[in-house]
């Protein structure tokens, strides 16, 4: 079955396989929907290619959801009323979307999805905490305001999955 065990077409090491899933995973830990928006672009741009039902996430209402998702994102979190993202629900929203993501950059490199959303939800977990507590100590420790760290913050979570997925 193509969900389980694609037909490989590029060849990947072993490293590889299981280092790509946890860098995206980890960037979904830190914004929700920019992994998933980054993903959605690279499939639809052709830079990873998927089969599907997974491809779907490269259509073009998909890539726009997810585009808007991310940017209502980055202004929501700059806001003072935001809610901590190791809250519940901001966490749980990481590892559904991180392990998404996982599933759809594993099957791009001929490997299991359920290998590659477990990785990427794992790491989407790792991410979201190390984000929140690196973001903490550098504001406490420099006292630049949370919106400078928040936009900087956004920049690497932005430029880290593009990075990795246009290499495909």
């Amino acid at each position: 079955m193509l969900w389980f065990a694609p037909e490989p077409c590029l060849p990947y090491s072993p490293r590889m396989t299981l280092l790509i899933p946890l860098f995206i995973g980890f960037f979904a830990g830190l914004r929700t929907f920019t992994a998933p928006a980054v993903t959605a672009w690279a499939v639809h741009l052709g830079w990873l290619k998927i089969s599907p039902p997974m491809s779907l996430i490269g259509s073009t209402p998909a890539v726009a959801i997810l585009t808007v998702l991310a940017i209502g994102e980055y202004v929501f979190d700059k806001l003072p009323n935001a809610p901590n993202r190791t809250d519940p629900i901001g966490l749980i929203g990481r590892i559904v979307m991180g392990g998404v993501t996982g599933a759809c950059v594993a099957l791009g490199m001929n490997q299991s999805a359920i290998v590659g959303a477990i990785l990427c939800a794992i790491a989407a977990v790792v991410g979201c905490f190390t984000g929140y507590y690196v973001r903490k100590k550098i504001g406490e420790a420099t006292g630049i305001r949370n919106l400078y760290l928040g936009l900087v913050e956004d920049l690497i979570t932005i430029g880290g999955p593009l990075l990795i997925l246009s290499k495909f």
